[in-house]
């Protein structure tokens, strides 16, 4: 086999407190990127470049599912195509892994080299493009720790894309300059994170719609307090002034992941109303079509 691909990702829950040990939910997307060992790459990632020894020639890929003209869509595109390299150039060497074998040989290696081209970084989104499906993802001293986790029967979750780009490294580093300039104020938000993100976690084990989404509107107004001292929109003003007509329809919005544009997530028992969807279009979000809960890696 020469050919793979890989899912793009959305993180759902636990953006910047996943750093401090906190637990994400990030779900698979059925976008993917595609390579291919047996033709020459055009365009070459700085992810692909940090995993390849300099003899090693990188595959070409296509990810154009995963963005939307030359626009980035904050799907994980990097991961994905890092992932789906890493295990067509293995899965060409003929070693005798069983896919499952594989996937975890080729997430440590992907994990190493995502962190070295990008200057550190949860894995998040390594993980998701690697195993697929929906995951629980902790840092913990020994390294990551990953569990499969199912959403509640009925749970309505709706991806939307934003009218702004989103500069994930410059979100990262308002927060960081926050933490140096004022760390009791940052360590207190990033504890209120946290917290969402652990209630959302265990909502989720339970399968327990209600505290799941209630978890997420805490970490809306997290997210937002956040943004606010480290004067950077991680939740963007539609998105702030949307939230009391989501919590009246018993759902959530909040952005994915990082957040300051790219996406922004409902989540409800029931899909958004009319109403919000039409105050999100005019805002100029559009709904992005795509399934959660995606396979992994594999071969093509």
């Amino acid at each position: 086999m020469t050919r793979a691909r890989a899912p793009g990702k959305v993180v759902i829950s636990g953006a910047y407190s996943v750093l401090h040990g906190a637990p994400a939910i990030v779900s698979a997307v059925a976008r993917f990127a595609t390579v291919d060992t047996e033709r020459k790459a055009s365009i070459v990632t700085e992810e692909v470049k940090a995993a390849l020894a300099r003899e090693q020639a990188p595959p070409w890929f296509d990810a154009t599912e995963l963005r939307e003209g030359v626009r980035k869509l904050g799907l994980g595109s990097s991961a994905a195509v890092l992932v789906a390299s890493l295990f067509a150039l293995e899965r060409a060497r003929g070693g005798p892994e069983t896919d499952s074998e594989l996937r975890q040989k080729v997430f440590e290696l992907a994990l190493v080299a995502h962190r070295r081209a990008q200057g550190g970084g949860s894995g998040v989104d390594v993980a998701a493009s690697t195993f697929g499906g929906t995951l629980g993802y902790r840092l913990e001293r020994a390294g990551p720790r990953v569990e499969a986790v199912t959403f509640p029967k009925g749970l309505e979750i709706e991806i939307w894309t934003c009218p702004e780009s989103a500069s994930t490294g410059a979100l990262l580093e308002a927060v960081r300059k926050l933490g140096a300039n004022a760390p009791q104020q940052h360590d207190q938000l990033l504890e209120a994170q946290a917290l969402a993100a652990e209630r959302a976690l265990s909502a989720l084990l339970a399968q327990d719609q209600t505290v799941f989404i209630e978890a997420l509107r805490e970490q809306h107004r997290a997210l937002f307090e956040l943004g606010d001292a480290a004067g950077v929109p991680i939740v963007t003003p539609a998105l702030a002034e949307l939230l009391p007509l989501s919590e009246a329809e018993a759902g959530a919005i909040l952005p994915a992941g990082a957040g300051g544009g790219d996406l922004a997530l409902f989540v409800g028992k029931a899909p958004s109303s009319a109403l919000l969807r039409g105050k999100l279009e005019r805002g100029g979000h559009s709904l992005l079509r795509a399934e959660l809960s995606a396979p992994g890696v594999a071969s093509l």
